[in-house]
């Protein structure tokens, strides 16, 4: 027998545990040196971690502000419902759910439709409203059943509500769900960021949008203890949200349904400004749309409706329709030539009926002429050759500054986004607008049709209102506004939008003196006097009739042409003459003569403005009665 074998095995033995015990001591080394880190240099860290996981932080969305008129009437505010919501990542199969939750509560194809964009357009985490505005019955049949549908569940949301449907629609805006787009340019900004936690609507356009942050208010946040399942256990803290505040805007609801229901069936646009601040009486695009149909998320039919109409119901007119002024340019030509000098008011020319100018012949709208015209005749007749011969001796540049300072082709800075600039013709702008060099050239022959508010001339509807109301105001401009107040919705502090004066363009009174008894004899005795007959206040004012295509030659007749190749309507006014209250501008598309169908929905509104007089029916069309000439 060998001795040593048992002490070799022994040896190799000791060795075996010596190895295991230093494997065992390293191990341990390793969980005390990980528990060190963990509990000591880590601990900051990991304990923060850890009450994040127990404490859920939920933001609390803000009431949005109201939108009221100048005398408090609501036109815009919010209210409370239940909404049936879906998570879709917490759901297995999509349509089943819904499938299966239609069989307890109503769920339409259109909703279908609005869940499948809102999907399209979000986060795969985020809930989504498949039905809005559940009954009571529904929201107990869904609790009853609820268990059986995970990822699903109800809500209780604020909804914004226009309680007057297409009221002053393009003026309020609307609100929608927030979309990709919007939510990068919200992510992109910490402080947005936070305030836009639980938000899903922000305003599109109108004063909603433009007035987005005063409206939104300031979210609030509620610390939640949750369990391991990620259910709440109970409150811990809650820091409230801040309304948002309210606005008081300088539009008279009265004064705005009277004229949006004058313009019945018809296109076109209106705006009333006050000439001594710049606040907006009255703005109105028609045909309108009801901002309540973007609130839940439109359907595509209804969009379909909107966005392919004919009569373009979506586009603010007052601020994007760019369309010839016509005659309504006249009184600021006349303007243009005593503040220049170009012609005097006592002048009088011939007016044999029409222009001739090189080769070409430029005609009146009466056969014949008007005879001998001083300034003040060729406003209340309307005489075209009075206003060829003036552009050709001032010239288009000079044109060009003077209608520039008055605002014209130019954004007013109203406090609505997407102003047009509109068109005012130069040399300077036709070179930038064409590219071919022949295009580019202005040609002599081109300033004759400028005079009488042809041509090139395009401007929109609130930027004729701002130049008439500065006209009122003896050449003082102010700058547009329809936010009057800005409410704090909390203490009731009222924040004033100031009225901002542009500029004081300095024309003499007594150039003012002869446009302001021009534009009366419009009114009393001229185009305009159908329209103001028996009018217990005095109005300087100016139709026109603004053509929409060229006749070549023939001779126009309303009824022989397309109803929406017709001429345009406008009618340009302020009241009371001496000491001006109003100014405002109304344009009917495709209306024919301004003094038949513009003019008359002019009166309607001052009438109720000045006198509160309101009318007993709609405006009827007298674009065929005897007694309207040219305008």
């Amino acid at each position: 027998m060998d001795l040593k074998a048992p002490e070799q095995e022994l040896s190799r033995f000791r060795a075996r545990v010596a190895v295991a015990g230093a494997f065992v001591l390293i191990c341990f080394g390793l969980i005390v040196a990980r528990f060190v880190y963990l509990q000591v240099i880590r601990y900051d860290y990991y304990s923060t971690r850890a009450e994040e996981n127990r404490i859920s932080l939920l933001p609390i969305v803000p009431n949005r502000g109201l939108i009221m008129d100048r005398n408090g009437l609501v036109l815009a505010r919010n209210y409370s419902a239940y909404t049936l919501e879906i998570t879709p990542s917490k759901v297995r199969n999509l349509e089943d759910t819904i499938d299966d939750l239609s069989e307890l509560i109503d769920i339409q194809p259109k909703d279908r439709k609005r869940f499948k964009k809102l999907l399209e357009e979000s986060k795969n985490f985020e809930s989504l409203p498949i039905r809005t505005r559940l009954s009571d019955a529904e929201v107990a049949r869904f609790i009853a059943q609820r268990y059986r549908f995970p990822g699903v569940d109800i809500k209780a949301r604020l909804f914004r509500q226009y309680p007057f449907g297409e009221f002053a629609s393009h003026a309020l805006g609307y609100i929608g769900r927030i979309n990709q787009a919007e939510m990068a340019k919200i992510e992109d900004d910490d402080d947005l960021a936070a305030n836009y936690r639980g938000t899903e609507h922000i305003g599109k356009i109108g004063l909603e949008q433009s007035y987005e942050k005063e409206l939104h208010g300031v979210t609030g946040f509620e610390q939640v203890e949750v369990d391991a399942s990620g259910r709440a256990v109970r409150s811990l803290a809650r820091t409230p949200p801040v309304p948002g505040n309210n606005l008081q805007l300088t539009i008279d609801a009265d004064l705005q349904r009277i004229a949006e229901e004058a313009f019945g069936n018809r296109r076109g646009s209106l705006v009333a400004i006050e000439p001594g601040t710049g606040g907006v009486l009255a703005l109105v695009s028609t045909p309108r749309f009801d901002p309540n149909l973007f609130v839940d998320g439109i359907t595509p039919d209804n969009w379909d409706v909107l966005n392919n109409s004919l009569d373009k119901p979506m586009v603010n007119r007052a601020l994007n329709g760019a369309y010839p002024p016509g005659s309504t340019f006249k009184p600021f030509m006349a303007l243009a030539a005593l503040e220049t000098g170009k012609r005097a008011a006592t002048t009088v020319i011939a007016d044999p009926g029409y222009f001739v100018f090189g080769n070409n012949t430029f005609r009146d709208d009466k056969a014949g002429g008007h005879g001998m015209v001083d300034m003040v005749k060729s406003i209340v007749v309307s005489c075209d050759t009075y206003y060829y011969s003036l552009a050709n001796d001032m010239g288009i540049d000079l044109i060009a500054n003077f209608m520039g300072k008055l605002g014209l082709g130019s954004r007013t800075g109203i406090d609505i986004e997407g102003e047009s600039v509109g068109v005012l013709p130069s040399p300077a702008w036709k070179k930038k607008r064409f590219k071919k060099p022949e295009q580019q050239k202005w040609y002599a022959g081109e300033t004759i049709s400028i005079g009488i508010g042809q041509g090139y001339n395009a401007y929109t509807p609130i930027q004729l209102a701002h130049a008439t109301a500065t006209l009122a105001a003896g050449g003082v401009m102010f700058k547009p506004h329809i936010v009057k107040y800005v409410i704090d919705a909390q203490s009731g502090a009222k924040r004033m939008i100031e009225p901002t004066p542009i500029a004081n363009l300095g024309f003499k009174p007594e150039h003012l003196d002869v446009i302001r008894k021009a534009m009366v004899g419009v009114t009393t005795g001229g185009t305009g006097a159908r329209a103001f007959a028996g009018a217990k206040y005095e109005v300087a004012g100016k139709t026109g009739t603004a053509q929409v295509f060229s006749l070549k030659g023939s001779k126009y007749h309303e009824g022989a042409v397309n109803e929406r190749m017709r001429d345009h309507a406008l009618f340009i006014a302020y009241a009371p003459a001496d000491k001006p209250k109003i100014a405002l501008v109304v344009l009917v598309e495709n209306g024919g003569f301004g003094a038949a169908t513009a003019a008359p929905i002019a009166r309607q509104v001052l009438d109720y403005y000045l006198l509160g007089i309101k009318p007993k029916g709609a405006v009827e069309d007298d674009s065929g009665a005897e007694g309207d000439t040219g305008d």
